[in-house]
């Protein structure tokens, strides 16, 4: 970028996104900072595994410099996939190629650390213990971010990375994430071969899905001998609390999951019971679709802030592809103006269309119709 100041770049939000965007930025010269509400990187438990594209997310990392690295610490064989009847018979089993490299998993604490080490050589790049309250200052700059503890900082650029519930969004859309009606319930397993041995192998290296139409389960290998299991249920968006129960009820919700899937096999409900710990409860939000904004010369979003969708396999991809992208434009265009109006002529277009095949598509996963594997991957 050529503008003389530079401008002040402050990205909200410190997950995949966020981070991708500042070290792409960073090696084009561009100095950026990273504000998060968390009061640091092991503040609390990244989620489970995620597997970067090669059409989207491996591109974003390629850019940042970081492909090979991700290749190492990646786990291809997570890419095996089975779908099974509620008899946990197998009806459709995919396991990957040799040196098949198109979607591999990583876990996404371990990503996280692999873009926060990236950044390391500039300390101060990150700022943790910072929650944002509002973004204000007149739409041509500078801007205001207002923050928890007091403080105020001036950027001529705001990155709404800041998730689902985005905080930045509000200074430039009304949208507010809607319940789809579907809901995950998460479970954890841990040492899984030795203490839950059975549950391994039903699993495998990769994912196991069954479902019967209105109830689903979907079991997902991570590294370090984990398992997390997904309840899926269509179910009002308090269920846990219409049936007298809060989440710290343990017993109470798997005496409530045995009940509902009752008829399915012993094999399967011992994913509902025999979890280390207690379950995670969380309904699938979306934005409208399609969501957009007028353009704001010192404000753009990307990632889940822009266009929260069902978690089909392409919410990271999209927000470390937008990352990119976004990088890229203001490395390239005179001023930040310039290089928003260039994200966002395609990043929006691009959102829209996948808003538009995924809405409604949390329904997807309590389906009983066999995956198309190769359509999958190819869309």
């Amino acid at each position: 970028m050529n503008t003389t100041p530079t401008p002040r770049i402050a990205i909200v939000g410190a997950g995949p996104g966020g981070l991708t965007c500042a070290r792409i930025l960073q090696r084009h010269g561009i100095p950026a900072t990273v504000y998060d509400h968390e009061s640091g990187p092991e503040a609390r438990d990244q989620g489970g595994t995620l597997d970067l594209h090669e059409d989207n997310g491996q591109i974003a990392l390629r850019e940042a410099g970081l492909l090979d690295e991700f290749f190492r610490l990646s786990r291809p064989e997570g890419q095996e996939m089975r779908q099974m009847d509620t008899d946990a018979t197998i009806l459709f089993h995919h396991t990957p190629e040799a040196g098949d490299r198109f979607k591999p998993e990583i876990d996404r604490g371990r990503l996280r650390d692999l873009l926060l080490d990236s950044l390391s050589l500039q300390p101060g790049t990150v700022r943790w213990g910072h929650t944002l309250r509002s973004v204000d200052g007149p739409a041509d700059g500078p801007r205001h971010l207002r923050f928890a503890d007091g403080t105020t900082i001036e950027a001529d650029l705001v990155i709404g990375a800041d998730g689902a519930w985005s905080t930045v969004r509000r200074a430039i859309s009304a949208a507010v994430p809607r319940y789809s009606g579907v809901s995950f319930l998460e479970a954890w397993f841990h040492d899984v071969e030795n203490r839950h041995a059975d549950i391994a192998e039903l699993v495998g290296q990769g994912g196991a899905a069954a479902a019967d139409g209105d109830r689903g389960l979907f079991a997902q290998r991570n590294s370090g001998d984990h398992i997390r299991v997904y309840v899926i249920q269509r179910v009002p968006a308090d269920w846990i609390t219409g049936a007298g129960l809060t989440i710290q009820d343990t017993d109470g919700i798997r005496a409530l999951l045995l009940d509902r899937y009752r008829d399915w096999s012993p094999r399967l409900r011992h994913l509902l019971t025999d979890n280390d710990g207690r379950y995670v409860d969380r309904p699938i939000l979306a934005l409208p679709v399609p969501h957009t904004w007028d353009h704001n010369p010192t404000i753009t979003l990307l990632g889940d802030a822009a266009h929260l969708m069902p978690p089909l396999g392409v919410g990271v991809n999209l927000a470390m592809l937008d990352a990119c992208e976004l990088a890229l434009a203001l490395a390239k265009n005179s001023t930040v103006d310039e290089a928003i109006h260039a994200y966002e002529a395609t990043m929006l277009p691009r959102s829209h269309r996948m808003q538009e095949l995924l809405d409604g598509g949390a329904e997807e996963l309590l389906s009983t119709e066999l995956p198309d594997f190769a359509d999958a991957e190819s869309r």
